[in-house]
């Protein structure tokens, strides 16, 4: 996770992502690092290993906050690093953070896509697929960041099957990241069904989780605008699991959704409203998930 320096609305980004909201609201930064800080703790205090990196203030990267976009890691120690959309975004692939991660841990070689940036040809990483690491599925909804010759090259690299599909938000646009309506866990999928339009879409989708041995918990478009996709299962140290989520999601979930998610595991909830509103991201997209081993 990436403790913030400069945080704020990001207007190179807000062209496709509909879940940002412009504001006066002052004192972002401040606000940013409160929520982030107590996310880190909450985490913590479950025993769930988080390692934080400090941002640095130049060069100047408002969503730096949001690192599961341009990198991720693999159970065969790759270190992905992916081409992001935003020119302020690309800024984001800072050393210090690789050197962070290789200081920890073991990581094998880096697998890099960012050099398609120069081909105007986008993957922003779990943001734009969803994985499922177990079963080898890489489920991506295609939008201006992410593209399907270079999701195939990924799946290609990384020996995962890719499912494609469109998804839609509230205004009929283009869902720009496929984890704002979808999260995969390890015996479920939260889902947000009614953004695929396409019924031959839906039901692939549908027909690749039902043949992964994963039940389907399906969300409305209202609980996915409240973030309510873009959740997360994490383990601690002791091998429990638990369910990551903003408290903005977690209370648009009615009864029976929360009956059925804690009957796998444990919710995990904290207040990021600043982040969500600004950066038009939550809970997921603040954790860029480690599978490296720790070096000893």
């Amino acid at each position: 996770m990436i403790r913030p320096v400069n945080f704020c609305y990001n207007e190179q980004t807000a062209v496709n992502n509909a879940f940002q909201v412009y504001n006066d609201q002052t004192g972002v930064q401040q606000k940013a690092e409160k929520e982030f800080d107590d996310f880190v703790n909450l985490l913590t205090a479950k025993g769930v290993d988080v390692t934080v990196v400090n941002d640095t203030a130049q060069p100047c990267t408002p969503d730096s906050i949001f690192p599961n976009n341009w990198i991720s890691s693999h159970e065969d120690g790759s270190l992905c690093l992916y081409p992001m959309f935003a020119p302020n975004r690309r800024l984001e692939r800072k050393l210090h953070v690789i050197e962070a991660l290789k200081n920890k841990f073991s990581v094998g070689h880096t697998v890099d896509f960012s050099s398609y940036e120069n081909e105007h040809v986008f993957l922003e990483g779990t943001g734009s697929m969803v994985l499922d690491r177990e079963q080898k599925i890489a489920y991506a909804c295609i939008s201006p960041r992410t593209n399907v010759k270079l999701l195939n090259e990924f799946c290609a690299k990384l020996k995962y099957t890719p499912v494609t599909f469109h998804a839609f938000d509230s205004t009929r646009c283009l869902i720009y990241h496929t984890n704002v309506m979808m999260c995969v866990a390890d015996k479920y999928v939260v889902i947000c069904l009614t953004s695929i339009h396409d019924e031959a879409e839906k039901n692939s989708v549908a027909d690749s989780i039902k043949q992964s041995g994963k039940s389907i918990i399906e969300i409305t478009e209202d609980q996915m605008n409240h973030f309510a996709g873009n959740m997360l299962q994490v383990q601690n140290n002791n091998g429990e699991k638990f369910l990551v989520m903003s408290s903005q999601a977690f209370h648009s979930l009615r009864h029976d959704q929360l009956i059925s998610l804690t009957a796998y595991n444990e919710i995990l909830h904290s207040k990021l409203a600043t982040i969500e509103t600004n950066g038009g991201g939550s809970a997921r997209c603040m954790m860029a998930e480690i599978y490296f081993n720790t070096k000893v």
